[in-house]
């Protein structure tokens, strides 16, 4: 069969639509600007509840509270005094989706309960296959929902930064905060 010009520019046409309804959010930092690339298709309870918070100003002053090198940043939950910003009811896990915890992509944080993630993401800075279905401790994983699309250097810079333990909720707090100022939805 052979391919008509038509067909090819359907095809094309359809792709940059799909592209189109990517999203896209920069999370302004104090250490510099990091674009996450969400993923609506595998994961659209967890993006929706994602940009929900981002739209609604949720994660604009927040800190990375917990910044281990050579695993994983995490943020979204805690003002630099440590009060937690309160959050909408957890959303269901959507680990399984095909996503996996390699470097660069963004995933939920949750407690012991895989149906409890609310605000709180991380972001891998190495391949964490234990947080993958399967082979996480629970056999559920950590629903990943998206990659950082620019702005790994940001992220290598954070994953570097001197931490303390404060409490013992907080045993991996850097030193010197490092803040989403603002996150933004770029298209």
């Amino acid at each position: 069969m052979r391919t008509t010009p038509r067909l090819l520019i359907s095809a094309a046409l359809g792709l940059a639509c799909a592209f189109a309804q990517a999203q896209v959010v920069k999370l302004s930092t104090t250490l510099g600007d990091i674009k996450i690339q969400l993923d609506p298709e595998k994961a659209p309870k967890t993006v929706a509840n994602f940009l929900g918070y981002v739209k609604a100003g949720h994660y604009n002053g927040v800190i990375f509270h917990r910044v281990i090198d050579g695993f994983m940043i995490q943020t979204g939950g805690y003002t630099p005094n440590l009060a937690q910003r309160p959050t909408k009811p957890p959303i269901p896990l959507e680990a399984g989706n095909g996503l996996l915890n390699i470097r660069g992509s963004i995933a939920m944080a949750r407690t012991g309960d895989p149906n409890s993630a609310t605000s709180q993401f991380f972001i891998n800075v190495v391949d964490n296959p234990g947080l993958d279905p399967g082979y996480a401790a629970d056999g559920r994983g950590y629903a990943v929902f998206g990659y950082v699309l620019e702005g790994m250097e940001v992220v290598d810079q954070i994953r570097a930064v001197q931490t303390v333990k404060k409490t013992a909720a907080f045993q991996n707090l850097p030193a010197t905060p490092v803040l989403i100022n603002k996150a933004t939805v770029e298209k």
